[in-house]
């Protein structure tokens, strides 16, 4: 199985996209595929976002305003919850008093 995929497959891929719409996705920077030798290049994540877009887009009648909207706002969370992540494993590091001292410092209102 490839994980990385031309325009035409991302077209073919992704039934609900037209060209149109993937060029006006790329043009918005809501999609950041990878340059390639015959156009651009997309990979797995990529498809999934432009699944998301086009159900957004489609179903929920999203313009490419509102698109960009939410596209930022899932962005940070994404970025968010890998923060968050990262903190826990930090915390994990550190030795139990000093978790314990986090933990009750979490819990004050």
């Amino acid at each position: 199985m490839t994980d990385r995929f031309s325009e035409d497959e991302v077209v073919a891929k992704v039934t609900r996209l037209t060209r149109s719409q993937l060029e006006r996705f790329v043009a918005a920077d809501f999609v950041k595929p990878q340059p390639g030798a015959g156009g651009h290049v997309f990979r797995q994540v990529d498809i999934a976002r432009l699944e998301l877009l086009c159900d957004l887009s489609v179903d929920l009648d999203l313009d490419e305003m509102a698109l960009g909207i939410v596209i930022l706002l899932l962005d940070q969370l994404h970025a968010a919850r890998q923060d968050l992540a990262t903190m826990a494993l930090a915390i994990d590091t550190l030795p139990d008093d000093m978790q314990a001292r986090v933990a009750a410092a979490l819990k004050r209102p």
